[in-house]
C-alpha cells in the first residue's frame, strides 16, 4: 500500500526524491520547479513539472481502486511505453517507476517531448501528419510480441459479449446502444493475427511538433488484437472534433490513410473489418461513459467530470445510429420525424429550478472565473457545462432509456427495418442529445440530414 505524504512534506520535494532515485538531474541545485496539473485526461492524472534543465511529466492512477479495475496497470503501460520508444515509435522516455514509499502513488514519470496535443494545432497541421500517424501506427503493429503476455488480449467475439455484459450492469435499457451490440454481433470478422494495438490512437493523444507527429501518449489501453482497431478508433467522429467532412483521423479521407499504412508495412486495409471496429470503439466508448458515472456513484472517482462525461454517452448513440442507419429500407430513411412536442410556455411568477441554475452559472461566470487559473478555472467550465445540462433536461430532454425496446432489438423483435423506429430512433437522439452535449459537432449534421425528410 502506498504511503501517504507525511506533514511538511511538499509534491515537489516527494518528486525530487524519486527523481534523485532515478539518476536524474534532480538535486539541491536543480530542484523540482513549475509543477501543475494538466487539464484534461478522463482517467489518469498527468502532472508537469521541471526538474534541471529538463521538463518532465508524472503520469498517476487517481486511486487504487481505479486501477485494481483496470485490465492493464502502470507498470504494464511503463513497459510497453519502453518496448515502443525503443522500437522507433514516437513514444515518451519512461525514466522512473513510482513505489509504494515514494508517497506518490500509483504512476511513472516520462520525459516530456516537445510539441503539443492540442487538437486545433493538429487538426491545422499539414496534410504530412496523417503520413506521420499512419507510420506510427505501422511500427506500433510491427512491435514484437514475445514477452509481452501481460497485455490483455482482445477477439472480436469475446469482445462483443463483454460490452454485451458491461451494457447489463449498465441497465441494459438504451436502444441505440442496443442496435449497435445486435449488429456486432451479425458481423463478427475473423480473428487477426495479433498485434500490439495502442487502444487510445487518436488526435488529443498525439504530440505535434512543427507540422510532425512528435509522440504517442496514453498506452493505458494497450493491448494485442486486430491493427484495425487502431486505424477505426481515430476515425470516430467524436475524435475528430468538427472535421467531419475528414474520416481519417480530422486529416485525411480513409482510403488515402490506409494507403500510408501499407505504404508504411502495415498490413491490407480490410473495409469490412475497419467497419466492424468503428461501429465496436463506438459502442465500447458510449458504454465508457455510462461506467463513468458509475465509478462517481460508488466512490472510486468522486469528480466533477466524471458525472458530466457519462452524458457523453448520447454523442456515441447519436454517431452510431448515423453509421448503421443505412442498412435501413429507403421507405425508412426517407420518412419524417415525428411531430416535437410544443415549448413550455414563458415562466411568470417565481423563477423555475432551470432559471436558477442559469443564474448560478452566471454568477460563477462573472464572480469566479477570473479568480481562477490553469486547472481549476477548466473544472469551472466542467462545472458551467454540468449546470448545462440539468438545465436542458429540465426543460426538453427525452428519455433516452426504454428497456422493453432495447431487449427487442437485442433480440431481433425489432430492428431498424421496423415500420417508424427508426424516425422515432432519430428523434430520441437529437433531443438527448441536444440536452446533454448541444455543442456536439455531428448533431448539427445530423439534424439538417434528418429535419429534411
Amino acid at each position: 500500500m502506498a504511503r501517504k505524504p507525511q506533514a511538511g512534506e511538499t509534491m515537489e520535494g516527494l518528486l525530487e526524491a524519486v527523481m534523485r532515485r532515478a539518476g536524474v538531474a534532480g538535486t539541491v541545485t536543480n530542484p523540482v520547479t513549475g509543477l501543475q496539473r494538466l487539464s484534461g485526461g478522463a482517467n489518469m492524472e498527468s502532472w508537469l513539472f521541471a526538474c534541471g534543465p529538463d521538463r518532465f511529466v508524472l503520469r498517476r492512477a487517481p486511486s487504487a481502486e481505479w486501477i485494481a479495475e483496470r485490465p492493464l496497470n502502470t507498470a504494464g503501460e511503463a513497459e510497453v511505453i519502453r518496448r515502443a520508444h525503443a522500437g522507433g515509435v514516437a513514444a515518451p522516455e519512461v525514466v522512473a517507476e513510482l513505489v509504494p514509499d515514494d508517497g506518490l502513488g500509483i504512476g511513472f514519470i516520462m520525459r516530456c517531448l516537445p510539441g503539443t496535443a492540442d487538437p486545433e494545432v493538429a487538426l491545422s497541421s499539414p496534410p504530412v501528419l496523417a503520413g506521420d500517424l499512419a507510420k506510427a501506427m505501422a511500427r506500433i503493429h510491427a512491435l514484437d510480441t514475445r514477452g509481452l503476455d501481460f497485455l490483455p488480449r482482445l477477439d472480436p467475439a469475446d469482445g462483443v459479449e463483454g460490452l454485451a455484459r458491461q451494457f447489463n450492469e449498465a441497465g441494459g435499457d438504451r436502444p441505440l446502444i442496443a442496435l449497435g451490440l445486435a449488429w456486432l454481433r451479425r458481423n463478427l470478422p475473423p480473428p487477426a493475427e495479433p498485434v500490439v494495438v495502442h487502444g487510445d490512437f487518436r488526435i488529443g493523444n498525439l504530440m505535434v511538433h512543427e507540422g510532425h507527429l512528435s509522440g504517442v501518449l496514453d498506452w493505458e489501453l494497450a493491448h494485442l488484437g486486430d491493427g484495425h482497431e487502431d486505424l477505426a478508433y481515430g476515425c470516430m467522429a467524436v475524435w475528430r472534433f468538427g472535421r467531419l467532412d475528414k474520416q481519417g483521423f480530422g486529416l485525411s479521407d480513409v482510403e488515402t490513410l490506409a494507403r500510408a499504412y501499407q505504404a508504411a508495412g502495415g498490413e491490407a486495409f480490410d473495409p469490412a473489418r475497419f467497419r466492424f471496429w468503428l461501429v465496436y470503439r463506438t459502442v465500447w466508448w458510449a458504454l465508457g461513459c455510462l461506467s463513468m458515472g458509475q465509478a462517481w456513484r460508488n466512490g472510486t472517482d468522486r469528480s466533477l467530470e466524471r458525472v458530466v462525461v457519462a452524458r457523453r454517452c448520447a454523442e456515441q448513440e447519436l454517431d452510431l445510429l448515423l453509421l448503421l442507419e443505412s442498412e435501413a429500407p429507403e421507405a425508412e430513411r426517407a420518412r419524417p420525424l415525428p411531430p416535437v412536442a410544443p415549448e413550455s410556455p414563458a415562466t411568470t411568477g417565481e423563477p423555475s429550478a432551470a432559471e436558477m441554475l442559469t443564474a448560478v452559472s452566471e454568477w460563477l461566470a462573472a464572480t469566479v472565473k477570473d479568480k481562477l487559473a490553469g486547472r481549476e478555472r477548466w473544472e469551472l467550465a466542467v462545472a458551467q457545462n454540468a449546470l448545462g445540462i440539468v438545465r436542458r433536461e429540465l426543460a426538453t430532454r427525452a428519455d433516452p432509456a426504454d428497456k422493453a425496446l432495447a431487449d427487442d432489438m437485442l433480440a431481433g423483435r425489432q430492428t431498424i427495418a421496423t415500420p417508424g423506429l427508426l424516425a422515432t430512433l432519430r428523434a430520441r437522439a437529437l433531443s438527448t442529445l441536444s440536452a446533454d452535449m448541444p455543442k456536439y459537432p455531428a448533431l448539427a449534421a445530423a439534424r439538417t440530414l434528418w429535419e429534411q425528410r
